[in-house]
């Protein structure tokens, strides 16, 4: 699983605040319990100074001292235990209660990290990608062809709407499947209503389920975090920058329908090309056709999708306007 810098980093400070926190209420709860146990605090004082001992002398390798001190400990624990029934409380009390016991709230075991980071991660890619909300409705799970006509059929590749619906859904998953495998990038270009924003919202799904970082955002959203960065220094907008060229999978939506300029071509063109030398992948959906998209972004930026990217033609009617009619 790919983090920024700034996810890594938000991550490891969420369990500096649990380690905290879990620290703060064992020593609440140590003071309550030494008010109920009278001669605990003495006690407890005795069996930290025994096991201070019995380290040093297991350094010096003094055996003998060792297995006195050893049984000293043991009765001493033994006392701590009788102590703590009798007030109706248990060793456990004394100890802190971590939210994930397996890494203790570090994080990681044995410098592996550990499953509840992996959820971590999971949870903030899904909050940072801008389509929580939206992947909760547009997903594989939720897919349906009752959209695409099995008519007209196109002369030039002999396919119907259901024909090139049906090959997208499939070079989707595909795509998923081998992400992590092999680099690829995908181009849904169409009219309006005919399904791109839907299948890029489904892979965006299926890859933050498995743990991959995604960055959904429009073009006019994206050219506004460039030009933020480039022109006022903006410190989030450079933040965001940065990780639109290191997230796994970024998704640039409705290409086209910002205002297009020589800075928007220089900068999709700088983009595009990061991420094609990071070989990190990149979907785009537009509404402009192919000769329209090349008299738009230029030549460099053209040649860049198509030799980069699996074109995928979604034609039909427009889903929502069907939708409304039902």
């Amino acid at each position: 699983m790919a983090l920024t810098n700034s996810q890594y980093d938000q991550i490891m400070r969420s369990y500096e605040t649990k380690q905290r926190n879990a620290r703060l209420h064992l020593e609440k709860k140590k003071a309550d319990i030494y008010a109920a146990v009278p001669g605990l605090k003495e006690l407890e004082d005795q069996i930290a100074s025994f096991s201070v001992r019995q380290a040093r002398l297991l350094l010096e390798g003094d055996e003998n001292a060792l297995n006195t001190l050893k049984d000293q400990l043991a009765k001493a624990r033994k006392k701590r235990t009788t102590l703590l029934a009798q007030a109706g409380f248990s060793p456990d009390d004394l100890m802190p209660v971590y939210e994930c016991p397996d890494c203790q709230d570090t994080g990681y075991i044995e410098n592996r990290r550990c499953h509840c980071f992996r959820q971590a991660a999971i949870d903030l890619i899904y909050t940072q990608s801008n389509i929580k909300l939206i992947l909760e409705s547009e997903n594989f799970d939720t897919l349906t062809f009752d959209y695409y006509s099995e008519t007209p059929i196109d002369p030039s590749t002999g396919r119907s709407p259901l024909d090139n619906a049906k090959l997208a859904v499939n070079a989707c998953h595909s795509f998923v499947e081998q992400f992590d495998h092999s680099f690829d990038n995908l181009f849904f270009y169409g009219s309006t209503g005919v399904g791109k924003t839907f299948l890029s919202n489904c892979v965006a799904k299926a890859l933050m389920d498995s743990g991959h970082s995604v960055l959904y955002f429009t073009s006019f959203q994206l050219f506004n975090i460039l030009e933020k960065s480039k022109f006022h220094q903006d410190a989030d907008a450079k933040q965001q920058e940065n990780d639109l060229f290191t997230c796994d999978l970024l998704i640039i939506d409705d290409l086209g329908t910002e205002l297009t300029n020589s800075f928007s071509v220089s900068q999709l063109f700088l983009c595009l090309n990061e991420r094609l030398l990071r070989k990190r992948s990149t979907i785009i959906s537009s509404n402009l056709d192919l000769d329209k998209l090349f008299d738009t972004y230029s030549e460099r930026n053209f040649s860049r999708i198509i030799s980069n990217y699996t074109l995928l033609k979604l034609t039909g009617a427009d889903i929502r306007l069907q939708k409304r009619t039902k």
